[in-house]
Parts: structure tokens; sequence; C-alpha cells
């Protein structure tokens, strides 16, 4: 390791972290002059990656959990040599530039996650280790080993204190992923006060709890971290790892190093002297030929050591060819048939005559579409007994079971929803996670990210109304699905009967542009066999369908989604030919329907509407229009029979 090259980089990308955000007069300092070192080791020397191709699979996963610190992470990917030219660094923060308050995954070469919500990257490299795990297990052999890279995540005070993170990391050691490495910036500051004011524990002991290998170094001694860093890599004890670097928050800009100030732009006015301190000329955004150079040159050693990689993945095509297909379907997100139609008709029809929860239907959909997506795994928060989306026969995945398809993720739903995004961040399997739908608000700051992110994981939410019945208000979901639907680019889709069902799980797999949430019954619901099954399952996939025409003139239309669609075909055979009944499973996926579509299955010049939900009925209003009605439950929920609650809050055909 260079050292001495290594410092003066260190200290030019701070020069470039105070530029930016001077110039941007926005923007965090305290962890890209705090850090610098440690990244100056990371991407000057020891990450295995290739800036020319930063999405090859073996490389090396850089996760910055304290995503207000981008300007770290912007500063070494601009000197690593990937596509993020130095106009993008002066651009900070600024419209259209590649360069976001918080790194955005997608919008910046090497950018591994979208991070900024704290804590949530720690579970996101989590899911990467997991999925790295289960890749090595799936396709090394021992001619080939495809899969011996690490993932790293830098995280600070804020972000170990989250309960995202305690849960995370508890799973993470639990599961013994040596292949994770957590980097700690233990500065001892948080934005508003010194971190003493709000926290007392050990945090190497809480880790070593945890079962952490933990270690604590100087995080301006290069050749300590990096010893640290290489022991970390180099071990395959079942033990993921703790770097605990101390630094100073800041450093370098003495006004405010150090100090709960240090954490955002207050030192902005003290740049032009720390510059000078720093030794660095007067000309902003200042790089020297030399460290340019060093760059330069790892970087073309880099892109050599992937060249040799890319020959033995050329060699592990021809000596095994199907499992470099699976390997291929899983990276590109190819399914098995080449349309939906193909793809629905491998998942059996069910019995005209069954009556069963859209919960246990959806149970054996997964496992029709396990068979065909060797990549599909599923996961549940402590709950596969009721939400029964284990996979049979795919195992469980522990240390000692790493092909394991189901994750048992204990009680721990922030933590599923973060460790989702992270199996999806890595890319190469599509991942499912469970729990009840009321329970899903301990895990939407992860949903979010998902739809922010554009991520194509899909959670199984069951128990979904008021339908629970005896467990009570506290398990009866009522406004949880319009809440939901209000995350952009998030997929809410309500199954009436196991058909729909179908139709939800297949799109829930077929997505590629974001998450889906499919929201499912506890209780059982008739089959609605006046509706074709192609029509209910396409119906589902097109988020809305005309489920019973009129036989004559059209006065009226109801509409309804999940296990209240029964209630509108039963109020239409009583009010006459005049009446239309809509499936609307999934108003995201409507709305993206063609325009004439849209209007055949809802014409505008029909104003009288039903809509009936077992939710709250807001959102309803868009389909209802002034003249219509929605028949919903503007309260919470009551302790009894499930049918008893539904009749007693009105969600029956007579009420329509």
């Amino acid at each position: 390791m260079h050292t001495s090259i290594l410092k003066q980089a260190a200290n030019e990308a701070r020069g470039l972290a105070m530029d930016a955000v001077s110039a941007a007069k926005s923007g965090h300092l305290g962890l890209p002059l705090g850090c610098a070192e440690i990244g100056a080791v990371l991407f000057g020397h020891a990450l295995q990656n290739n800036p020319e191709d930063p999405h090859w699979i073996n490389r090396d996963r850089f996760v910055l959990s304290a995503g207000h610190g981008s300007m770290f992470l912007y500063s070494w990917l601009h000197l690593a040599g990937y596509d993020l030219p130095l106009e993008d660094i002066k651009n900070f923060r600024q419209l259209n530039s590649k360069t976001p308050g918080h790194p955005e995954y997608g919008e910046t070469p090497g950018v591994e996650a979208t991070t900024g919500p704290l804590g949530q990257g720690v579970g996101n490299a989590v899911g990467m280790a997991i999925a790295a795990k289960m890749a090595a297990a799936t396709f090394n052999t021992e001619r080939f080993k495809l899969f011996d890279h690490h993932i790293v995540c830098l995280a600070g005070d804020g972000c170990i204190q989250e309960g995202v993170a305690a849960e995370a990391s508890a799973y993470a050691g639990h599961l013994g992923l040596d292949n994770l490495i957590l980097i700690y910036d233990a500065n001892d500051v948080t934005l508003d006060a010194m971190a003493d004011a709000t926290q007392s524990e050990d945090t190497a002991l809480r880790y070593q709890a945890y079962g952490f290998e933990v270690t604590t170094v100087d995080g301006y001694d290069l050749e300590a971290f990096l010893k640290a860093f290489e022991q970390a890599k180099a071990k395959d004890n079942g033990k993921p790892h703790l770097i605990i670097i101390k630094t100073l928050i800041a450093k370098g800009i003495p006004e405010v190093a150090g100090s709960s100030k240090g954490h955002g732009e207050a030192g902005v006015k003290f740049v032009e002297a720390a510059r000078k301190t720093l030794g660095l000329p007067e000309e902003t955004f200042y790089v020297s030929d030399a460290v340019r150079n060093h760059f330069a040159t790892h970087k073309a050693n880099q892109i050599k050591a992937c060249q040799a990689w890319e020959h033995t993945l050329d060699a592990y095509r021809e000596a095994h060819p199907d499992r470099y297909q699976q390997l291929y379907n899983g990276l590109h997100g190819l399914l098995p048939d080449p349309d939906s139609v193909s793809g629905l008709s491998r998942i059996p029809v069910f019995p005209p005559d069954a009556t069963l929860a859209t919960r246990k239907a959806g149970g054996q959909v997964l496992q029709s579409l396990a068979q065909s997506l060797p990549m599909l795994i599923s996961g549940s928060a402590d709950l596969h007994g009721s939400t029964f989306n284990y996979i049979n026969d795919g195992g469980d995945f522990t240390r000692d079971n790493p092909t394991g398809r189901n994750l048992l993720f204990g009680i721990r739903e922030h933590a599923m929803g973060a460790i989702l995004n992270g199996f999806a961040y890595y890319g190469l399997h599509r991942a499912s996670g469970a729990t009840f739908l009321t329970f899903s608000d301990y895990l939407r700051p992860s949903i979010r990210l998902a739809a922010l992110a554009g991520l194509p994981v899909f959670y199984i939410f069951t128990h979904d109304s008021i339908g629970v019945g005896e467990d009570g208000p506290t398990h009866q979901p009522v406004e949880t699905v319009s809440a939901l639907r209000c995350i952009p680019n998030l997929d809410v889709i309500r199954p009436a009967d196991p058909e729909e069902t179908a139709g939800a799980f297949y799109a829930a797999v077929e997505r590629k542009e974001g998450p889906t949430a499919l929201c499912l019954t506890r209780q059982a619901v008739p089959l609605l066999n006046t509706i074709p099954v192609d029509e209910r399952r396409h119906g589902a996939l097109k988020g809305g369908y005309i489920a019973h025409r009129e036989s004559g003139p059209l006065e009226r239309i109801l509409m309804a989604s999940g296990s209240e669609l029964q209630h509108a075909l039963g109020a239409a055979a009583k009010l006459g030919p005049g009446t239309r009944v809509v499936s609307l499973p999934c108003f995201g996926r409507f709305e993206r329907q063609p325009s004439d579509y849209r209007e055949e299955v809802l014409p505008a010049n029909c104003r009288q509407r039903i809509a009936i939900e077992a939710g709250i009925s807001g959102l309803w209003h868009r389909y209802t229009g002034l003249d219509g009605k929605v028949i919903a439950i503007d309260r919470f929920g009551l302790s009894a029979p499930g049918s008893t609650v539904m009749s007693e809050l009105g969600i029956t055909a007579d009420t329509i």
C-alpha cells in the first residue's frame, strides 16, 4: 500500500467535499472529512471492484449507510475512475446532476443502495451478504470460484442507534455472515449533541454478543485499518466483522471538528483557512496529478483482475451450461415463459367448489412459481404458519445450509424490509417476505425506499381487514391498504378470490420496475365462478376489469377489491340488468393501462357509482366521483368473529 499518496488523496478528497458543500451551500461535511483516510484505503487499495463495470457480479459491495455523508462516496467514486466527472462533483445537490443530496441507486455509477434514512444501509448490507452466501453455495464449484467477494458497510452513530440496524445486526450474527464487514465511524457525535447525551452502552460488547468479531482501530492509522480490513476479509470463521474506527468529525476544520456543529455545513465559513491547513492550493476542486496517476494505475489493475474473472466465467459456461443459464436468468430477471399467458398456465386452476382464504391460495400459487423460478426466495417474520409462504422442499437458509430458500427473520419486520431490499440491490434473486398486513407499518420505511429505488421485491401481507375477527382492532387493518397505496411506484394488489390471487402473484414476480404488496385474507372466500378463470387472472394483472357486465343499458357501476367483490356481485344480482361490477384489485396497475381500456371498464358517462371496501374510504373517491358513494370503514374495528364484524360495520351486499 502506498501510504503517503493515499494520505495525500485523503486530504484532496476533503478538499472536494468542502468545495462541493460550499458551492451548494448545503450538505454534510462531518463524515467526508472525518473518514477520508478510510475512503483512501478502501477505494485506493483494498476493495475488489471495476469502475469500468460497476455491475460486475463478483465486486465487493460498498454501502454508505450514513448516506448524509454522500460527498464521501462521490469523491471516492470520482477519484477511483467511475463515470462521475468532476463537473458532477461541482454540481453537488443540483438539478439533474449525478450527485444528489443522498446516494440514490441507479442515479450514480458505483452507488450500491439508496441510503439516507439511518440504519437502512446496515440492513441492506446484511441482505447483500445473505444473497452472496446463497450465490456462492449455489454456483461455486471446486474448480470455479465465481463468488468470493465481501459486503462492506460504513455506518455512524446514528445508524448504530437505529432499531433497524440492531435487528439486522442480530440476524447477521445469528447467521454467521463472515462475508460482512461493518465499519463503525465512532466519532462520538450526533446531530444535536455529543453522543454520550443519548447513548451509554458499549457498542463493541453489544456486537460481540450478537456474534460479531470486533476490532477497534485509529481511523487515521492507514496501516492499522488495512490490517484489520484484510484480516476480516481473510477470516472464514462464521462471524461477521465490526471494525470500529475512532475518528474526529469534520477533521481539518478545527473551528467545528469534534463537535455536533461539524455534522452539517456549519464549517463552510472556515473552509478557506482549512484548505491552507490541509496543504491544498487555492484552486477549488483540486486533484493532483500524483493522486490521479495512483488511482489510474489502481483502476487498470482492477480491470485486469476483472478480465481474468471473465475468462473463468467463460470456462464455467462451457463446463456448467445449466448452472450458467440459471445465473444469467437471475441476473437479468428473466422468467421461464415469454408471456403472461404461458406463465400463468403453469399455475394450476383451483377446483371450482373450493372455498379458501386468499392467504392459503397464495401459498399454493407460490409453490408453482418456486418450481419454475429457482432464484425465488421467501421469508417471514416468524409467521410462516399463518402467512403460508414457506417454499416446500426449499430448506431454511442457515449458516450450515446456505442454499436454503426460506428465511426465518424472527420478529424483525423492520430488518426484513431492509434485508429484502439488499437482495434486490444484489440483483440475483427475486426476494419476498411476509407478515400480517397491520405490521407492514414496521417495515414501511423499507417499502418506501424499495419504491423510490425501483426494487422488484414483493411482500405477502395477510390478515388484510376486519375479517381478521376475534383478535380485534390491534390486528385489524383499516387504514393500512390505503396508506400503502399512497406510496408512489408501489403496486398494492388485493385479490378477490384464489384465481385473482394467482394473477396477483404472477404480477409480483413479473414486475421489474418496483415493489408489490399482496394483501390477502385470513378468512375463507368463495371462488367467483361466474367470472371465467382467465378473466380473473389477467384482470388482476391489469389491476381492474369488468367482473360482471350489465345485460341492459348501463345504469350503475359497483366497484370493489378483495373479499368485498363477492358482496358487489351479490348486490348486482338484486339491482337489475343495468348494473355493472368492476373488480379493482390494484389501482396502480389499472392506472397504467391505456386510457381507452380504462374508459371501457369505467365509462365516464356513468356517474352512479358505489365502491365497497373493508377499509377507509378516502382513495376510492377518485373512482366514485362527486356523485358516487363509498361503503367503507372510517374507524377502527371490533373484537368478534370476522363475519360478525363485517356485518356490524356494514360490509354486506344488503348495504349496497
